[in-house]
């Protein structure tokens, strides 16, 4: 499915395929809450590194958050003019691209579960609305966004 976004001020513009683009990974980890997460947590789609299209590129910045001390893999890139977040690159996975659900314009597919995750350190004023059929995780599952898609056989 070929996503395309933008930042909020329309300085930055992308474009990527996503063949996992079902929002249903919300994070609640303090990074994601903290530089995405309005709602107390963030929601990240998978998509294809190499199909990254950007219009706008002088205007995007990067942020590598620390975690305990050390300069995190995790490239956030945000729009350097209005400061929204983007989408998430990690060396470690170098064909994968991350982008934030809330930066995406096209439609999403509704989901038919979600995953709660890194609830360990969810803010306290943040309540979990996870459905009976959601999973919750008090840290990372096991399960990766494209096996998540593949076990609902929502792979396109």
């Amino acid at each position: 499915m070929l996503l395309k976004g933008s930042c909020h001020c329309g300085a930055v513009h992308f474009s990527v395929e996503s063949p996992h683009p079902y929002p249903y990974n919300l994070c609640y980890c303090s990074i994601c809450r903290k530089t995405a997460g309005g709602g107390g947590f963030a929601i990240n789609l998978g998509a294809l590194a190499e199909s990254l299209e950007v219009e706008g590129s002088e205007n995007l910045s990067i942020y590598h958050a620390r975690i305990d001390g050390e300069k995190s893999n995790g490239e956030r890139h945000f729009c350097a003019t209005c400061g929204s977040a983007l989408w998430v690159y990690d060396s470690r996975w170098p064909e994968l691209i991350h982008p934030f659900a809330s930066a995406i314009d096209s439609e999403l597919p509704v989901p038919p579960q979600r995953t709660h995750l890194m609830l360990g350190s969810k803010a306290s004023w943040v309540p979990v609305n996870a459905d009976e059929d959601d999973q919750c995780f008090e840290e990372y599952p096991e399960e990766s966004l494209a096996q998540w898609h593949q076990r609902n056989g929502l792979v396109s």
